[in-house]
Protein backbone atom coordinates (compact mmCIF):
# COMPACT_ATOMS: atom_id res chain seq x y z
CA UNK A 1 0.00 0.00 0.00
CA UNK A 2 1.03 3.45 -1.25
CA UNK A 3 0.30 6.85 0.21
CA UNK A 4 1.27 10.22 -0.74
CA UNK A 5 1.53 13.25 1.37
CA UNK A 6 1.96 16.98 0.20
CA UNK A 7 3.20 19.35 2.80
CA UNK A 8 2.52 23.29 1.73
CA UNK A 9 2.13 22.35 -1.86
CA UNK A 10 1.46 25.95 -3.00
CA UNK A 11 0.37 25.21 -6.57
CA UNK A 12 -3.14 23.91 -7.18
CA UNK A 13 -2.03 23.07 -10.60
CA UNK A 14 0.62 20.78 -8.63
CA UNK A 15 -1.80 19.30 -6.62
CA UNK A 16 -3.80 18.55 -9.54
CA UNK A 17 -1.31 16.93 -11.45
CA UNK A 18 0.13 15.05 -8.61
CA UNK A 19 -3.90 13.71 -8.15
CA UNK A 20 -3.82 12.30 -11.58
CA UNK A 21 -0.21 10.68 -11.40
CA UNK A 22 -1.27 9.06 -7.69
CA UNK A 23 -4.17 7.40 -9.42
CA UNK A 24 -2.35 6.52 -12.14
CA UNK A 25 0.19 4.89 -9.69
CA UNK A 26 -2.02 3.01 -7.69
CA UNK A 27 -1.69 5.53 -4.62
CA UNK A 28 -4.65 4.59 -1.50
CA UNK A 29 -4.64 8.36 -0.05
CA UNK A 30 -3.17 11.46 -0.63
CA UNK A 31 -2.73 13.59 2.74
CA UNK A 32 -2.92 17.41 2.20
CA UNK A 33 -1.56 19.29 4.66
CA UNK A 34 -0.60 23.00 6.10
CA UNK A 35 -1.10 25.31 2.56
CA UNK A 36 -1.68 22.77 0.24
CA UNK A 37 -5.01 23.61 -1.95
CA UNK A 38 -7.62 20.68 -2.10
CA UNK A 39 -10.71 19.83 -4.20
CA UNK A 40 -13.08 21.16 -4.94
CA UNK A 41 -11.06 23.80 -7.12
CA UNK A 42 -11.27 24.94 -10.29
CA UNK A 43 -7.22 24.68 -11.05
CA UNK A 44 -6.79 21.12 -9.40
CA UNK A 45 -9.36 19.90 -11.93
CA UNK A 46 -8.57 21.34 -14.43
CA UNK A 47 -5.22 19.50 -14.43
CA UNK A 48 -6.35 15.88 -12.44
CA UNK A 49 -9.17 15.61 -14.97
CA UNK A 50 -11.75 13.87 -11.94
CA UNK A 51 -8.60 12.00 -10.87
CA UNK A 52 -9.57 14.43 -7.05
CA UNK A 53 -12.52 12.22 -6.95
CA UNK A 54 -10.69 8.87 -7.65
CA UNK A 55 -8.31 9.21 -5.01
CA UNK A 56 -9.02 9.13 -1.52
CA UNK A 57 -7.58 12.82 0.38
CA UNK A 58 -7.59 14.04 3.59
CA UNK A 59 -6.62 17.61 4.32
CA UNK A 60 -4.82 18.14 8.11
CA UNK A 61 -3.49 21.37 9.13
CA UNK A 62 -0.12 19.51 9.98
CA UNK A 63 1.94 17.27 8.57
CA UNK A 64 3.98 16.03 11.79
CA UNK A 65 0.67 14.56 12.88
CA UNK A 66 -0.29 12.86 9.97
CA UNK A 67 3.11 11.11 9.70
CA UNK A 68 3.31 10.13 13.93
CA UNK A 69 -0.36 8.49 13.30
CA UNK A 70 1.10 7.03 10.05
CA UNK A 71 4.34 5.44 11.99
CA UNK A 72 2.33 4.30 14.57
CA UNK A 73 0.64 2.16 12.24
CA UNK A 74 3.62 1.25 10.55
CA UNK A 75 4.05 3.08 7.92
CA UNK A 76 7.26 3.85 6.38
CA UNK A 77 7.69 7.27 5.60
CA UNK A 78 10.01 8.34 2.75
CA UNK A 79 10.39 11.80 2.04
CA UNK A 80 11.76 13.25 -1.49
CA UNK A 81 14.17 15.43 -0.87
CA UNK A 82 17.89 15.99 -1.63
CA UNK A 83 19.67 16.18 2.05
CA UNK A 84 22.82 15.06 2.96
CA UNK A 85 21.32 11.62 4.42
CA UNK A 86 19.73 10.93 0.60
CA UNK A 87 20.31 8.32 -0.94
CA UNK A 88 19.15 7.32 -4.97
CA UNK A 89 15.59 7.06 -5.13
CA UNK A 90 16.14 3.49 -7.26
CA UNK A 91 18.45 2.37 -4.94
CA UNK A 92 16.24 1.32 -1.87
CA UNK A 93 14.80 -1.15 -1.06
CA UNK A 94 11.26 -0.04 -0.19
CA UNK A 95 8.45 -2.00 2.16
CA UNK A 96 5.09 -1.64 2.02
CA UNK A 97 2.84 0.17 3.39
CA UNK A 98 4.46 3.27 2.98
CA UNK A 99 4.11 7.06 2.46
CA UNK A 100 6.19 9.53 0.25
CA UNK A 101 6.37 12.93 1.11
CA UNK A 102 6.52 16.07 -1.15
CA UNK A 103 7.07 19.66 0.15
CA UNK A 104 6.65 22.86 -0.71
CA UNK A 105 7.88 23.73 -4.26
CA UNK A 106 10.50 26.51 -3.17
CA UNK A 107 11.01 25.35 0.60
CA UNK A 108 11.04 22.39 0.20
CA UNK A 109 9.90 19.51 3.12
CA UNK A 110 10.30 20.93 6.54
CA UNK A 111 12.65 20.29 9.21
CA UNK A 112 10.15 18.64 11.56
CA UNK A 113 9.18 16.15 8.56
CA UNK A 114 12.83 15.22 7.33
CA UNK A 115 13.36 14.59 11.09
CA UNK A 116 10.03 12.05 11.16
CA UNK A 117 11.09 10.38 8.24
CA UNK A 118 12.52 6.85 8.15
CA UNK A 119 14.09 7.25 4.51
CA UNK A 120 15.32 10.28 2.31
CA UNK A 121 15.18 9.91 -1.36
CA UNK A 122 16.72 11.82 -4.14
CA UNK A 123 16.31 11.94 -7.68
CA UNK A 124 19.81 13.26 -9.46
CA UNK A 125 19.97 16.07 -11.12
CA UNK A 126 22.51 16.96 -13.83
CA UNK A 127 21.82 20.00 -15.33
CA UNK A 128 22.07 23.59 -13.59
CA UNK A 129 18.76 23.11 -11.53
CA UNK A 130 18.94 21.91 -7.96
CA UNK A 131 15.40 20.09 -8.24
CA UNK A 132 12.42 19.02 -10.43
CA UNK A 133 8.84 20.19 -10.47
CA UNK A 134 7.61 19.00 -7.48
CA UNK A 135 4.97 16.98 -9.79
CA UNK A 136 6.99 15.53 -11.95
CA UNK A 137 9.71 14.32 -8.98
CA UNK A 138 6.39 12.91 -7.62
CA UNK A 139 5.58 10.91 -10.87
CA UNK A 140 9.30 9.65 -11.03
CA UNK A 141 8.80 8.14 -7.22
CA UNK A 142 6.01 7.29 -7.12
CA UNK A 143 6.33 4.97 -10.52
CA UNK A 144 9.41 3.99 -8.89
CA UNK A 145 7.29 2.48 -5.67
CA UNK A 146 4.43 1.61 -7.86
CA UNK A 147 6.93 -0.58 -9.77
CA UNK A 148 7.96 -2.76 -6.87
CA UNK A 149 6.35 -6.26 -6.93
CA UNK A 150 5.31 -6.33 -3.32
CA UNK A 151 3.14 -2.97 -3.58
CA UNK A 152 0.95 -4.41 -6.34
CA UNK A 153 -2.53 -5.26 -4.99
Amino acid sequence: MVYALLENVRSLYNVGAIFRTADGAGVSRIFLTGITGKPPHREIRKVALGAEENVPWEYHREAAVVIRQLRAEKVKIVVLETTGAAVLFNEVHYESPLCLVVGNEYHGISKETLALADVHIRIPMRGSKVSLNVSVAFGIAAYEVAGRSNFME
